[in-house]
């Protein structure tokens, strides 16, 4: 659990290899029609442009020295024109891959997303939520250009350079080897920094990482900090991350300005290694002034190529640490998903049963432990106990947010992990002490339980958890907005939406966990006459630390000991004067 920390830098799980990008062009692939067009747009602006260096050594050579004005007019209309369609198809090709590239963000964001929604509560326990926000959004972010533009530009390019080789050779092949000399030079330093420059932009994802986590707390936290008067020592902490990062970042920036500028020495030495050549060595016998320009303009052409292509290597190498971790993500498993050839669940009637039923959250550290009862359908079962001693842990595993260890978790003689969740699930309405309330209006949050809900379900809903009187009391009624988290809505408020949104949704099987605990007494009270129509005909699991809202269930349980202890009606238990006895005594003094 070290990871769930924001000062904690993620150990990479699944560093990168090039199956990682051979499965990044799966999102690629999808748009190759558009892609391949705008290469072809590309490449044709290339080769067009390869003539102009052609175009201007004719002139120099031909039309000045012979003083044909006629001609030389008509190479400057040739040039010009290449000039033209250079910008008509650049500009083309850039609104087809502005186009693509957002296609293929919101491809990767989209399968992120469906994915994290079917990760267990494992996953989500054990990180920052910040860390996770931050691969959906920042990541994604920073790989899509590479995987779009990139890909084309790489390969625009490689044949970029392909032809100007090309040209250069058929114009002049000593020159053309004297321009490609500092080749190898340049390969060398792209050999010896590679390796630190990947490391380096690892480093800064994970500051990254730490950055948005911390920010994510810290605004979800804002209260408590206000309330503590932390303000001073949370903008220490972010001073301190955000210069982690920022120490990072220039360290990875460095690495990368490494490249362009020995690519640009490279290229001002060989330029002037051209005329030096062309005029001292070679001679202007054996070479023309119009040559020796030209294979100038060829030299600059070449080694433009190569300068786009170490930025793109550059680019590339940034883009590689997020896709470790995009891909990281997509490859968690989803621990508690269908099995295959998983079941439908009938219609539930009710009956619960643990057959030794054995759970650890962490190997070696059980919760559970040969847990064996059952629930006959429609009977009302309280679940008290110590804190920790795994109440919650077993209405969890009935609805099954995870998977037992050992043992089985069964329903009408169904085992839970043999049926698929979404049929059993959508029969099942649990309520948690902390509930979950979501930007729109009331109507919104309530028909989230059931999307065909009709006005008159979602009012009879409201009046049967006792929320008609302030919910018609609020500017809109029923389209009240509400902001994120329900933070302009009382505690109690937010929980009495949420009872209508579970009790609208007809579930077979109700959990209550901790449900009415920020609920005053008096609304209690009230909520209990709603409740006990609610449970007719239901199984419920109630836990519950007011001990005075269960003593009508049908079946009490105390958890203790990694089981359960005992189990009887009110009245039977607080006759044993055992351990519920003492826990209802205490809580009535």
């Amino acid at each position: 659990m070290a990871r769930n920390k924001y000062d904690i830098d993620e150990e990479l799980e699944t560093p990168f290899d090039i199956k990682h990008l051979k499965r990044s062009l799966i999102y690629v692939n999808k748009y190759r029609g558009k892609m391949i067009l705008a290469l072809s747009l590309s490449a044709a602006s290339v080769i067009i442009g390869l003539f102009a260096p052609v175009i201007t050594q004719y002139a120099i050579d031909n039309s000045i020295p012979n003083k044909n004005i006629p001609q030389l007019l008509l190479m400057a209309g040739l040039l010009l024109l290449t000039i033209i369609v250079n910008v008509i198809f650049a500009t083309l090709r850039s609104r087809i891959m502005t186009k693509v590239g957002q296609d293929i963000i919101f491809d990767i964001r989209a399968d992120l997303f469906e994915h994290l929604q079917r990760l267990s509560f494992e996953y989500y326990d054990s990180r920052p939520h910040g860390k996770i926000l931050v691969r959906v959004i920042n990541y994604v972010n920073g790989v899509s250009d590479v995987l779009s533009n990139g890909i084309i530009n790489f390969v625009l390019e490689i044949f970029n350079l392909v032809f100007i080789v090309i040209f250069m050779f058929a114009m002049h092949w000593k020159m053309a080897l004297v321009i490609m000399a500092g080749v190898p030079i340049l390969a060398l330093i792209i050999v010896i920094i590679k390796n630190r420059q990947r490391r380096a932009w690892q480093a800064v994802s994970n500051k990254s990482s730490n950055l948005n986590a911390y920010l994510h707390e810290g605004l979800e936290g804002v209260k408590v900090t206000q309330l503590f008067v932390r303000e001073d020592e949370n903008a220490g902490i972010f001073e301190r991350l955000s210069e982690a990062y920022r120490t990072k970042w220039m360290k990875a920036v460095t690495f990368n300005n490494l490249l362009w500028p020995s690519v640009d020495t490279i290229s001002a030495i060989i330029s002037a290694a051209i005329y030096l050549c062309g005029l001292l060595v070679i001679g202007p016998a054996a070479i023309s002034l119009g040559t020796i320009v030209a294979m100038g303009n060829y030299a600059s052409r070449f080694w433009q190529p190569i300068m786009n292509l170490s930025n793109l290597f550059n680019n590339f190498v940034n883009a590689i640490s997020y896709l470790e971790r995009i891909f990281e993500t997509l490859d968690e498993p989803v621990i508690v998903n269908d099995k295959e050839n998983a079941a439908e669940m009938p219609a539930i009637k009710g009956n619960v049963t643990f057959e030794n039923v054995t759970f650890a959250y962490d190997e070696g550290k059980t919760v559970l432990e040969n847990l064996s009862f059952n629930v006959k359908s429609g009977e009302s079962i309280a679940l008290v106990g110590p804190t920790g001693a795994g109440k919650t842990t077993i209405v969890n595993l009935i609805s099954r947010f995870y998977d037992t260890t050992s043992g089985r978790v069964l329903i009408d003689g169904h085992d839970v992990s043999e049926v698929t969740l979404r049929s059993l699930r959508s029969q099942m309405g649990i309520m948690l002490q902390d509930s979950v309330i979501f930007s729109g209006t009331v109507e919104d949050n309530i028909r989230y339980g059931k999307l065909d809900a009709t006005t008159d379900e979602i009012e009879r809903a409201i009046k049967t958890v006792r929320a008609d009187g302030f919910i018609n009391s609020m500017p809109g009624g029923l389209k009240a907005p509400i902001v994120e988290r329900g933070a302009s809505l009382s505690q109690g408020q937010r929980q009495l939406i949420a009872f209508a949104r579970t009790l609208i949704s007809d579930p077979k099987i109700l959990i209550l966990d901790e449900a009415t605990s920020a609920i005053d007494a008096r609304t209690e009270k009230l909520l209990q006459d709603g409740l006990n129509e609610l449970l007719k005909g239901r199984t419920s699991f109630i836990i519950a630390h007011r001990l005075s809202t269960i003593r009508n269930c049908d079946k009490i349980m105390y958890v203790s000991n990694k089981g359960i202890t005992e189990c009887g009606t009110h009245d039977e238990l607080m006759e044993k004067k055992g351990d519920y006895y003492k826990l209802y005594t205490a809580s009535e003094q």
